[in-house]
């Protein structure tokens, strides 16, 4: 062995030395770092080692609680969906009525040509003077049976009554036909008021007050985009209790809040929306709170403050976007006479304002002790003008303004 190869070998030693030591000196520091930790672990107390086992595997299981909980979620979200899509389908049951949408015509039958031409009268003065009275639009022709336009449908049933009452009288005249027609408008509380009573109790409503009762029979004179208002309120209370029942809500306010939730389109003397009138008139009547809050929130105009306001608000949505049951271009054009109607009895002395022809004819009916004749040409012209400006009509709008003074004499008993 040479000098060299000695050199080496040395060399390796030392190495293989240095090499050990390190290794020692690792081993002495893992050594230390293990005493320290079970010097700690020695001095924990049952609370604080539980917790430490605790921490070490809730790291070791988050991401599989994470996977757990996501898939629960899931679960719960199908199943809600299912339950939701049964809930509404069994609702949906009770919309299920064969109805179409109304119009604005209703035919009176006529049994034979005599009783149609007494209605005519001479010259026509018959169909004139029923017009004039019933503010609707008569049209008679080969058939038979009399039709009767109007786009109010109280005006329309008012002329209907009329003229099937006049059918089974011989005696067909002015004076009679303005007999008949007051004598029909009198009756018309009795039949708002027993119309109301079939819409309520129908919908399961027993306790309300009579005058509230007359309201909701107009219901059944009142239609929405085509939809008759007393059948879509029949349908959609029935829907919203079947869902309320469903949901645990509270059956008696969604009962009342659909019932009345469109009573605001069948009042005449409050100003605003349809809501507002409507919100308005049940504070009048007492209702409580909780159903009028249902009512001011089914167009979602307000955020919902109960559950119960939201089933209101889904049972009508059922109820009035199903295929069929609305038809909105008879909507626009009940609002467009009636708002030629409206401009044209805003000016003094207009007692009786009637649009016909869909608008093209309008007939003002004014008051003799405030109008003079003088003044009813001006009024007329007046009133043209501002249909002109603000009514929205189709060609043109022929206006007639009508004066008329009766004096009556008596004579003495014989």
């Amino acid at each position: 062995m040479t000098t060299d190869d000695i050199k080496v070998l040395v060399e390796d030693v030392r190495k293989q030395r240095q090499a050990l030591e390190k290794k020692e000196l690792a081993i002495k520091a893992r050594e230390e770092e293990l005493k320290e930790r079970l010097s700690k672990v020695t001095k924990m107390t049952i609370d604080e080692a539980k917790k430490l086992l605790l921490d070490e595997v809730q790291k070791d299981l988050s991401g599989e609680i994470a996977k757990k909980v996501r898939q629960a979620e899931e679960r719960i979200k199908e199943e809600a969906s299912e339950k939701a899509k049964e809930i509404l389908i069994d609702s949906m049951k009770h919309g299920a009525t064969g109805y179409v949408a109304e119009y604005t015509v209703s035919s009176v039958p006529v049994p034979n040509e005599e009783v149609k031409g007494r209605i005519i009268g001479a010259g026509g003065r018959n169909i004139r003077a029923f017009e004039k009275e019933t503010g609707v639009e008569i049209e008679i022709d080969e058939t038979n049976e009399i039709r009767v336009s109007s786009f109010d449908s109280i005006r329309r049933e008012i002329a209907r009554r009329a003229l099937e009452e006049l059918i089974k009288d011989t005696r067909i005249q002015p004076s009679r036909i303005e007999e008949v027609i007051k004598q029909i408008k009198s009756q018309m509380d009795d039949v708002l008021l027993e119309e109301g009573k079939k819409i309520t109790h129908e919908c399961g409503v027993f306790n309300l007050p009579l005058d509230l009762i007359k309201l909701i029979g107009r219901y059944r004179f009142r239609t929405s985009y085509g939809q008759n208002l007393g059948i879509h309120t029949i349908e959609e209370t029935k829907i919203g209790v079947s869902v309320a029942g469903e949901i645990d809500a509270n059956v008696d306010v969604v009962r009342l809040g659909c019932l009345l939730h469109d009573i605001g389109k069948v009042v005449t003397d409050e100003e605003g929306t349809h809501i507002e009138a409507g919100v308005n008139t049940l504070k009048k009547f007492g209702i409580p709170k909780e159903i009028v809050a249902t009512v001011a929130e089914h167009h979602e105009d307000k955020p919902f403050s109960s559950v119960e306001s939201v089933v209101v608000w889904i049972a009508d949505a059922i109820s009035g976007s199903r295929p069929g049951a609305r038809y909105e271009p008879h909507e626009e054009y009940v609002k467009r006479m009636s708002k030629i109607e409206e401009l044209a009895s805003s000016f003094p002395g207009v007692d009786t304002v009637y649009a016909f022809q869909a608008g093209r004819d309008v007939r003002v009916i004014v008051k003799p002790d405030e109008v003079d004749d003088d003044r009813l040409t001006v009024l007329a012209h007046d009133i043209a003008q501002r249909l002109e400006k603000e009514a929205e009509y189709a060609g043109q709008i022929k206006v007639t303004a009508i004066r008329e003074t009766r004096a009556t004499g008596t004579t003495a008993a014989k």
